[in-house]
């Protein structure tokens, strides 16, 4: 018996210590496949984000986003990997499929800023200027101590011409971020800004009844402070073989509260071709909707004008509104109520309209190619016609705006007219631009 149990023993003593091994072994390895997992998943952003660097170093484009693909494989509810897909197609310049990426994820969340400033940031290059603000309106206020913010929507204001609010919000950058070398170069590129537009215009009206009539006129425009500007012109005409010449001036006052409000009159040497004197004023003002609405911005504008022709006198009271659309597109309406008063005749009103829809062609760089057509129905334009309130007709016409530099631009009109008694009018008219 006892030796037996002595036989026995040795064998319990090597099974229980063989499985004690085998737990701690197994222990062990489990402990490293934890630990193994958990530096896996530390390393792993850092080594895919590195790749993605530097393949966008590289713009390897299609490289960057095949990377991020086979992540969000993995993770698909990921938004950062998202955001990052969203900024590598901006930085490829795919930008409707980054505009569409961030939009899938802002509808998942609308929280983080940053992907608010990367819708900005698509806004921006696609040229949709109204849309990256709205962009930008919404990641201020979910972080306004953020200086890099405030700056990029310095920027979108400059490239909307709100130079005042510009120079605030490149203020406030500073003051978050004294250091802030983005901040500083936006407040000097406010002050560096032209304030002056010279205008050159070149047009003709090909009559199918009578010799063309020609004119030829230059303005210059100036923004003088945030809230005042002036414009002053001059026009020569030749019409029937007649000579003319006018002289315009106008002062525009920029009010918060109010719009823009506008005076002004004209002076001519008219023999009997154009009016001897003109007074005018107008009443602008514009609003912005919020961010995802259809219509981006409404302006509404009024204005009254005053012609004294040598044997008639012309009022007219003139209405528009401008509704701006997405992806830079726009649509106005305007209509004008014309009282004459002809010597020996009594008084009428003539009423005329017009309807115009503006869009984007192409974006290359700093050149930005822009058209509209329009439509518009009525009396003559009194302000160029000698032949006061004595048809009817209708336009059908069209323009081409060329944008080349930040401070040149080239524009081009033209229209066909069918008057009654079977006349027509062909127009042709071009400007050029220049800021200073």
């Amino acid at each position: 018996m006892w030796s037996h149990k002595f036989n026995l023993m040795p064998s319990r003593s090597i099974s229980v210590r063989s499985r004690i091994s085998r737990f701690l072994l197994s222990s062990r390895s489990l402990t490293l496949l934890l630990f193994a997992s958990l530096a896996h998943g530390q390393e792993h952003p850092t080594n895919w984000q590195a790749q993605v660097r530097d393949y966008a170093d590289k713009r390897d484009w299609s490289a960057a986003l095949l990377v991020i693909g086979a992540e969000i494989a993995r993770a698909p509810h990921d938004l950062d990997l998202k955001a990052w897909r969203a900024r590598v197609l901006t930085w490829a310049g795919r930008l409707d499929e980054a505009e569409r990426g961030y939009r899938e994820i802002l509808d998942v969340d609308r929280s983080d800023p940053d992907n608010w400033a990367g819708l900005a940031n698509v806004y921006s290059r696609d040229g949709k200027k109204l849309d990256a603000l709205a962009a930008l309106d919404h990641a201020v206020q979910l972080d306004s101590k953020r200086p890099d913010l405030h700056a990029a929507r310095a920027r979108a204001l400059r490239a909307l011409g709100e130079r005042s609010e510009a120079q605030t919000e490149f203020q406030k950058a500073l003051a978050l971020d004294p250091t802030s070398a983005e901040a500083r170069a936006g407040l000097n590129s406010l002050h560096g800004e032209p304030k002056h537009e010279l205008r050159l215009g070149d047009e003709s009206d090909f009559l199918s009844y009578t010799s063309a009539n020609e004119g030829e006129w230059a303005s210059v425009a100036s923004r003088w402070t945030p809230v005042w500007a002036t414009s002053f012109g001059s026009a020569l005409y030749q019409r029937g073989g007649v000579h003319a010449a006018k002289f315009i001036a106008s002062a525009t006052a920029h009010l918060s509260r109010f719009g823009a409000i506008t005076a002004g009159g004209a002076i001519a040497h008219d023999n009997a071709v154009i009016p001897k004197s003109e007074a005018y004023f107008d009443l602008d003002r514009g609003w912005k909707t919020a961010e995802g609405n259809f219509f981006r911005g409404v302006e509404l504008d009024y204005g009254q004008h005053w012609y004294w022709y040598q044997a008639a006198r012309i009022l007219t009271l003139n209405g528009a509104a401008l509704i701006y659309l997405p992806r830079e597109w726009s649509f106005s309406l305007a209509a004008t109520g014309a009282r004459s008063a002809f010597s020996g005749t009594g008084v009428e009103w003539r009423p005329s309209g017009n309807t115009r829809l503006g869009f984007p062609l192409a974006i290359l760089g700093n050149v930005q190619l822009s058209g509209n057509v329009f439509f518009a129905a009525g009396t003559e334009n009194f302000a160029n016609s000698d032949q006061i309130g004595r048809f009817a007709s209708q336009t059908y016409g069209g323009g081409l705006r060329l944008r080349f530099s930040e401070r040149q631009e080239l524009t081009c009109v033209s229209s066909y007219q069918r008057r009654t008694q079977g006349r027509t009018d062909t127009y042709l008219g071009f400007s050029y631009g220049i800021h200073f």
